[in-house]
C-alpha cells in the first residue's frame, strides 16, 4: 500500500556536491548544494541550485562560473563544515585547511582533495522559488588518474562518494 509522502526533497538519493566559486574582490567560496545534477549530454551541461541569499550566489552571478566538486567520504568533515558555515562570516578554506587550485577554463577554485572537478561556464539561470537554478556549461572535467577508464570516462565504483 502507498502514502503520500512529503513533495520537499523527494528525488534521493542524490549526488553530495559541493560548488567553488570566486567573488570579483578575490574572495573565494565553496558550500553545500543539495539540488544538482545532469541537464543535458549534448552539450554537456549540469545545474546547481543556490539561495540567493547565500555568499556563493553572488558570486557565481558576479564571475559567471563555477565548479561542481564531489567530494569522497574522507572529506566528509570538510564537507558538513561548508554546508553549515557562511563565508561572510569566516574564510572557511584557510580555517579547515582546504586546498584548491584554479580552474583551468573558469575563474573558480577548485578543491583538490575531492577526486572529481567539474568547470563550469553559466549559460542560464531560472529562479524556482526557493532557489535560482544555475545552468554550467561543463568546460572541463578533471579527475584522479585512478580513477579514469580506458576511453576516458570516470568509473564511480571506485569513488566512496559521500552518501
Amino acid at each position: 500500500m502507498k502514502k503520500e509522502a512529503t513533495k520537499r526533497s523527494a528525488i534521493t538519493p542524490r549526488p553530495c556536491l559541493i560548488v567553488s566559486s570566486r567573488a570579483k574582490n578575490g574572495e573565494e567560496d565553496a558550500l553545500v548544494v543539495a539540488y544538482g545534477g545532469n541537464c543535458s549530454y549534448d552539450p554537456p551541461m549540469v545545474m546547481v541550485g543556490i539561495v540567493p541569499s547565500r555568499y556563493s550566489y553572488h558570486c557565481i552571478k558576479e564571475s559567471g562560473c563555477f565548479v561542481v566538486n564531489l567530494p569522497a567520504g574522507n572529506f566528509k568533515k570538510e564537507y558538513d563544515y561548508l554546508g553549515s558555515v557562511s563565508r561572510r562570516d569566516e574564510d572557511k578554506f584557510a580555517k579547515m585547511n582546504i586546498q584548491t587550485r584554479n580552474g583551468d577554463i573558469v575563474d573558480a577554485p577548485m578543491l583538490i582533495d575531492c577526486p572529481v572537478n567539474i568547470e563550469c561556464s553559466v549559460v542560464d539561470s531560472i529562479r524556482t522559488g526557493s532557489h535560482e537554478m544555475f545552468i554550467g556549461k561543463v568546460e572541463k572535467v578533471h579527475a584522479d588518474a585512478e580513477l579514469l577508464k580506458a576511453d576516458g570516462s570516470i568509473d564511480f565504483s571506485k569513488i566512496d562518494l559521500i552518501h
